[in-house]
Order: structure tokens, then sequence, then C-alpha cells
């Protein structure tokens, strides 16, 4: 070899010489590179937490055990190793590091016990409370003399006259309560009263007229609550029946809430319940009120059930028709709460 390397010109023994000088570089960093790969993997196995390694696993494939530690054939990244008491260096399940969770924006939450009150928003109308409604009708016939310039829809105050009305039947027996009245027989005065009251006169108006000694058969008819006039039937010079309605007068303090509840949540509406309601004409106000009834049919069209609640009305600000986005809060319920996103669902 020496005989054909001095045959080599200078600059091919330059060559040969360079050539020589990188291949025994190459072989002494491989075998550098065996020996520190080695080191690492006992620095690796030494360094484990553990008193004693049962086996070695990838937390990604937790039922892949190997007698070795390294580099999982997996994933890249190390494999842990399984402690003897029960414990891993990484931690039971999933390893996930704090960079990992910051960029896919994970966070964790305890589930715990707490009251899980779902509401349940439903629609609804302001009506007039159907429990204060009132009836005006004369208790004996005659005939229309003043009306006071009411029309429906008007509000009327409890008291307030509504019509007057001549009754020609009540003056005859007026003057015969006064003729027997001013003989001084007791006995006969208290018959003609009965006799007053049986016609239908209140005993207002008789005592009026005892004191005055004057018949007194116009009566005028007054408001017996307060509330809206729903219905009017009078008019100047007609005639009325004993009996006849002349008006229908309408509360609504409390006002009524009818809502429209599906089918599939009827269940969950009971008599007493709160409920609360928004209306578009006062933004950002809530108005409490609870469930007197739930109606007993359905309606065929919408497949709902009505439910009737009663809400304080101060001031008469809820007007009937209004339209309502009402909320039933159902019974308190005490359970394990976890975070709605964390629920995987699956349509089952």
């Amino acid at each position: 070899m020496n005989a054909a390397f001095e045959r080599f010109t200078p600059r091919q023994r330059t060559y040969a010489t360079a050539a020589a000088i990188a291949l025994v570089s190459l072989a002494t960093g491989y075998g550098l590179s065996m020996l520190g790969g080695d080191s690492s993997g006992e620095e690796l196995g030494a360094d484990t937490g553990c008193d004693e390694v049962l086996y070695w696993y990838d937390p990604m494939v937790p039922d892949q055990r190997f007698d070795e530690p390294g580099k999982s054939p997996f994933m890249d990244m190390q494999l842990v190793p399984k402690c003897a008491g029960g414990g891993a260096q990484a931690g039971e399940g999933v390893s996930i590091s704090s960079t990992q969770v910051q960029n896919f924006g994970i966070r964790t939450a305890e589930a715990e016990y707490g009251v899980l009150e779902p509401d349940v928003s439903v629609t609804g109308t302001l009506a007039y409370n159907g429990s204060e409604v009132a009836i005006v009708q004369p208790r004996a016939g005659g005939f229309v003399q003043r009306t006071y310039g009411h029309a429906p829809q008007d509000l009327i105050t409890r008291g307030a006259p509504i019509v007057d009305l001549l009754i020609p039947e009540w003056g005859g027996a007026q003057q015969e309560f006064l003729a027997v009245a001013a003989t001084g027989d007791a006995a006969l005065t208290n018959a003609a009263r009965q006799r007053l009251r049986l016609l239908g006169m209140p005993e207002g108006v008789i005592s009026s007229v005892a004191r005055s000694g004057r018949p007194q058969s116009t009566i005028t008819v007054t408001a017996p609550q307060s509330g809206a006039i729903t219905s009017l039937g009078i008019r100047p010079g007609m005639t009325v029946m004993a009996g006849q309605s002349l008006a229908e007068i309408s509360g609504y303090s409390p006002i009524w809430l009818e809502a429209a509840v599906p089918e599939a949540l009827a269940g969950s509406a009971r008599v007493g319940q709160p409920v609360s309601a928004t209306l578009t004409a006062f933004p950002g106000e809530r108005f409490a009120g609870r469930i007197i009834a739930i109606l007993p049919s359905a309606q065929d069209t919408s497949r709902t059930i009505t439910v009737r609640a009663a809400m304080l009305n101060p001031g008469l600000r809820l007007k009937p028709g209004m339209f309502a986005q009402v909320t039933l809060a159902p019974e308190r319920r005490e359970t394990l709460l976890v975070p709605s996103e964390a629920v995987i669902r699956t349509g089952e």
C-alpha cells in the first residue's frame, strides 16, 4: 500500500490524506454518539422518581407495555414509567404540556353539587282579571234620564255614576211608605219599609225618603268596582228592564298573564309556581307573578297548554293585550353540576 501511495502525485496524496482523516472522524463521532445514547438512557431509567418500575408505557396508548425506557413507537414522546406503588412519573392518564394547554384553550373545572334551575321560556299575553268582573243591572224597570259620557274601554273608579234611571213604580210605593210612617204605627211602618226593599230599592234611598219626607223615583246607578268598562249598553232616553245588563266592568289589578306552554313542558308547570315576564313597553324591567290556574284543555292548532298567572299592577301600567316573554322557574333540586361545554352530546 505504501508503494501505491508513493506513486501518487503530491496533489493526490493530499486528497487521500484528507479522506482518511474524515473517515476516522466519522467513526469516532458515531462511537461517541452511541455511548452517549446509552448513558442518557441509563440516566432516564434511573431518574424515574419510583422505588421500583413495573413497566414503561405511552400515555396515548396505555395498554401497550415496554420493558425499557425510550421513545414511543406510536408518538414522538418518551415512554413513562409505571411505579410499583401505583403512581407514574407524569401521573395517571394523558399528560399535556402547559404549552399545548394554552394553544388548545383547554380549561378545567370541578364537578360539584348545586341547585339546577333550568328556566322555561314561553310567550304570553296580558288579559283582564276574569275573577273581578262586575255586571251593572237595574233592580227595577224604568227610563234612562241621563248618562255620564262613558264609552267602552274607559277607566272608571268605584262609586262613579254611570246612569240616572227614572223608576215610576218606586214613586207610588214611596208615597204609601210616607203615609204609613205619618200614622206613627211602628209595625206598619216596618212592613212598608220591607215592601220597598222587596221592590229592589237600595237602603240608602229608603233612608233618604224617610228623612226628607219626599218621594225619590230617580236613582243614580254607580260603578260597584274600579276597572275598565268592557261593555256599555245604555243610551239617553232608552227603556230598560229589571235585570238588563247596563254595563260590564272588568278589573286588571292584579292582572292576568296567560302563557302558552308546549305540551312537552306542561309537566314543569304547577299552581303556585313563580313566573317572571318582560314586556317590550318596559325594556329592562321584569314583572313577577305566580301561577293561579292551569287550564284543562290544550289548543288544537298549537298543541299548547294555557297557564294563567296573576301579577300585581301598581299604577295600572300593565295593559290587557300586551305581549310578554314569560319565564317559568321550575322546582329547585340539587344535583351534580358540570359546565355545559364539557358535555359531549351524542344525540341519544
